[in-house]
């Protein structure tokens, strides 16, 4: 069941096209990743899919609802918006019972407390926390209503590499919590890990949908994997094992074979070495990623300049 369908969504500011026909959709239960360089679009579509921004045209359903039209699907989402910022005084109990009040069936945010490790910061000041336990309060005020979507815009920007390991556990229980999750980021480490699904953004158009797995073999990413003949050993590997299936590339270098190819063109290679009696050494196989495949599917890197 689609949670969340999405059909040639446009906006424009200024003259300047932001979101060119987008469309996507996101099942019931999973977490659904937007990726896409700083500028592509990412924020300006899901805040129309929040009702928190009007689109110049396409059409919007979430739980079956215009976000634009029924107000009541407010009560029925949480969100986590990219700039998020509270009053540097106001206390994190205080933080919860105000945004609970803004529910008319809002979660216990007592226990929000307790499963987002706040309890012992329960009276701290929102000046005075760490990083991290900043975004557990984010995504605890994103809870607070009972979602049944969440949406995190950017959530581990700024965060320190174990933060954000830690914060991606969170998110993982989010959806272990039966609540649909839309994580906005243009961190590739993060969607890999934690999306179901992730539509590729770029330039205000989606490129693709796919589960990043189905992304990274569709835009034909490539494994490379690495290896050391032993000193005695005869023949040319480039005549072994350049018409083996799968294979795309081998380069030598002395002892030191290079071989590049896609699908199983690993284990293929691995048995060719083995039947003709060529032990290897130091083998290294370079994983696809699903930064080769937004480069494959866009042209450029994560980083260009929008």
């Amino acid at each position: 069941m689609a949670i969340i369908d999405v059909t040639d969504l446009t906006k424009s500011y200024s003259g300047k096209t932001i979101l060119d026909g987008v469309s996507f959709s996101v099942e019931q239960g999973e977490i659904f990743g937007i990726l896409g360089p700083n500028g592509a679009g990412k924020t300006t579509a899901v805040e129309c899919v929040e009702g928190l921004r009007r689109p110049d045209g396409g059409t919007i359903r979430v739980l079956g609802l215009d976000p634009h039209r029924d107000r009541t699907i407010r009560e029925r989402i949480g969100v986590q918006l990219q700039q998020t910022q509270l009053p540097e005084n106001i206390k994190v109990a205080e933080a919860l019972d105000l945004y609970a009040s803004f529910y008319g069936k809002p979660a216990d945010w007592r226990r929000l407390l307790d499963q987002w490790g706040l309890t012992e910061h329960r009276n701290a000041r929102f000046g005075k926390l760490s990083g991290g336990q900043k975004q557990r309060l984010f995504i605890a005020l994103a809870l607070v209503g009972a979602p049944t979507v969440a949406f995190l815009d950017e959530l581990t920007t700024g965060l320190d590499p174990q933060a954000r390991r830690a914060t991606w556990e969170h998110i993982k229980r989010i959806r272990d919590t039966g609540v649909t999750t839309v994580l906005v980021s243009h961190f590739m480490d993060e969607v890999e890990e934690l999306c179901d699904r992730v539509a590729v953004i770029d330039r205000g158009r989606v490129i693709a949908v796919d589960t990043p797995t189905g992304l990274i073999e569709r835009a034909g990413g490539r494994q490379q994997m690495r290896f050391t003949l032993p000193i005695d050993a005869t023949g040319d590997p480039i005549a072994l094992l350049a018409d083996l299936p799968g294979v795309s590339e081998v380069s030598v270098d002395g002892r030191h074979v290079t071989v590049a190819g896609t699908d199983d063109f690993v284990t293929t290679v691995t048995a060719s070495l083995a039947r003709h009696g060529l032990p290897v050494t130091e083998l290294r196989i370079d994983s696809r990623s699903l930064e080769d495949a937004f480069i494959a599917l866009t042209g450029h890197s994560l980083t260009i300049d929008q």
